[in-house]
């Protein structure tokens, strides 16, 4: 029996459990990061190609291009920044924009546009021991934020499916998306863009590849035209540094095998050449 005069018992409070489920996910991140990568393939994420892998990673990339009509230009981060596994299935991607110098003709520096967010939904993965294989969905966002030499001045969305397939040290990734302006259509045109990476693996460090990119405009100043681009490179790593933080460094060539259509406003294909590099810490 209750003593008399005893003060009432205190309401019950949510805050602690919630508190503590919001701590459980951040302290449970890398526990969940490892689940996710251990029922995928284990490939090397390419130099162009997005992988459909869900990665974590900062990421910086740099390109030396020389362009369709002489210039030259340096880019550099080229959309590329901070990768993040939040969940077993999903990646989101928080890229800032690219630094832009061109010089030879029409000089020019400052910011692209922002491929600011992407987020990767995980359809259906098998590590190398149960089938090797990998099918995504990507949905990305680009914000016209750049310098008014480099901006297309309209919001981008770009709708991608991504899948892969290994066959021991050999594997293919590929993407197929539409990037799709929101202003501006009848200039900068929608366009199918195709993107496939051919991958192998060797004594442990070294990740040969062979790229190939294809872009056609649907409607626009260049509807109807179309640009392929060839991409040989190298990618070094996983370099061990400290326990699950690794080092990633890869370069490689990329050169325009479409013949040059010129009329103007504009030029196809976009540049003629142009040297990659990546570099990366996974963790």
């Amino acid at each position: 029996m209750a003593q008399q005069g005893a003060a009432p018992a205190a309401p019950a409070t949510t805050d602690a459990p919630t508190s503590s489920s919001v701590g459980d996910y951040f302290r449970n991140w890398f526990a969940r990061v490892e689940q996710a990568q251990a029922s995928q393939p284990h490939w090397m994420t390419p130099l162009v190609t997005v992988t459909p892998r869900l990665e974590q990673e900062v990421r910086y990339d740099q390109y030396w291009q020389s362009l369709g009509n002489g210039a030259e230009e340096n880019t550099f981060g080229s959309g590329k920044g901070l990768e993040l596994i939040p969940t077993t299935t999903n990646e989101i991607l928080l890229n800032p924009p690219s630094y832009i110098e061109r010089y030879t003709r029409k000089p020019a520096t400052g910011w692209g546009d922002a491929p600011f967010f992407i987020v990767k939904q995980r359809l259906l993965s098998a590590n190398e021991q149960d089938g090797n294989y990998i099918l995504t969905t990507f949905f990305g966002v680009q914000a016209p934020v750049g310098s008014e030499a480099f901006s297309n001045n309209a919001w981008v969305i770009t709708p991608t499916i991504a899948g892969g397939k290994g066959w021991g040290d050999f594997d293919i990734q590929a993407t197929f998306g539409i990037p799709i302006p929101l202003a501006h259509q009848n200039v900068i045109g929608t366009a199918l863009v195709t993107n496939v990476a051919l991958q192998y693996h060797f004594a442990t460090y070294f990740w040969p590849e062979f790229e190939f990119s294809h872009t056609l405009w649907l409607n626009g100043v260049r509807a109807g035209k179309n640009q392929i681009f060839l991409t040989p490179g190298i990618i070094f790593g996983r370099f061990p540094i400290y326990h699950r933080v690794k080092a990633i460094i890869g370069v490689g060539y990329q050169f325009a095998v479409t013949p040059e259509q010129v009329y103007k406003p504009v030029l196809t294909p976009v540049y003629n050449h142009a040297w990659l590099l990546s570099a990366r810490i996974p963790f």
